[in-house]
């Protein structure tokens, strides 16, 4: 396997890139948090690897030149990471994968640069959200994200009072759930504020996948994917969507590291547990939705 380090101030975005060895025409960018995530997103590009597919994963904050925060995001650092993919690996076939928060970039990316195959958001969200500072709940009176220097439009789910582990009743939720998904589901019922930044999937001209847990613990990733299905019924959309929802399901799913070369990174699961609630109850069901939802992500992107 071929692996690449780039940063922001030589090359005008922060990724790390894992290419098979033999070359490959297709290629996913991936899309998930910051440099020093807890799942650093150059495991999952080597995952994409293994599968015979580049993976260049683009981190958003937390890097030299970057924003120190999930604040004010350029999305115009794409355009040099996609052209490096083009014109020096030549790639044909392009796919963006954005997990979480990632989702809101993958699809902003797919819409205003565009070119992409498929589109494959995993515990998606709909909308984006206003950014935070360094402390993660200060808001920041800005969008998470920027295009040519303007925010996006956002919706304001206030985290400055959420205690991330003190679980509570909810009477939307399917299970108790943080305070942090409370505050992402009450931003929801913002319903202007959410209609002016709701993301336009419809617009990326992509073969989408969309795929969530129904228990999801940070947010209700499962009501996100329902209105994204609903605005491309309602757009006429022609081109193939999936979507997989999964009983039981946590917000940790979609593509993960290699278990035999993680190994180290397996045998936090049980601390995983407490984390991700859901994940904690359901730990056998989580388990084999990471199997099945890497064999769909596959098989999506070498359709």
């Amino acid at each position: 396997m071929i692996r690449e380090d780039f940063n922001y101030q030589s090359h005008g975005f922060t990724g790390h890139l894992a290419e098979p060895e033999e070359g490959s025409d297709r290629a996913v960018v991936i899309i998930m948090g910051g440099e020093q995530s807890l799942l650093p997103g150059i495991k999952i590009a080597e995952r994409f690897a293994d599968y015979g597919i580049t993976g260049l994963a683009v981190s958003l904050y937390g890097a030299d030149g970057l924003p120190e925060s999930p604040n004010q995001i350029p999305i115009d650092m794409f355009i040099p990471a996609i052209q490096y993919l083009r014109e020096v690996k030549h790639i044909e076939k392009l796919s963006v994968y954005g997990q979480s928060m990632g989702s809101i970039f993958a699809v902003l990316v797919a819409q205003y640069i565009g070119g992409f195959e498929n589109l494959i958001m995993v515990s998606p969200t709909h909308v984006p959200f206003e950014g935070t500072l360094k402390d993660k709940k200060t808001m920041s009176g800005h969008s998470v994200a920027t295009w040519h220097g303007e925010d996006i439009p956002f919706v304001r789910a206030d985290l400055s009072k959420v205690k991330a582990t003190k679980y509570q009743n909810h009477p939307d939720a399917k299970s108790r759930v943080t305070g942090m998904w409370a505050a992402y589901h009450d931003a929801y019922q913002d319903l202007a504020a959410v209609e002016q930044a709701r993301l336009h999937a419809e617009e990326t001209h992509a073969r989408i996948l969309l795929i969530a847990g129904d228990e999801d613990e940070c947010w209700p990733a499962e009501y996100s994917v329902r209105e994204i299905e609903r605005s491309l019924k309602e757009a006429h959309y022609d081109n193939d969507v999936k979507t997989i929802i999964y009983h039981h399901g946590s917000h940790l799913n979609g593509l993960m590291p290699n278990r035999q070369r993680e190994k180290k990174l397996y045998r936090m699961i049980p601390l995983i547990g407490v984390m991700y609630r859901t994940f904690g109850r359901y730990r056998q069901e989580n388990l084999r939705y990471f199997e099945e939802s890497e064999q769909e992500i596959i098989n999506w992107i070498r359709r």
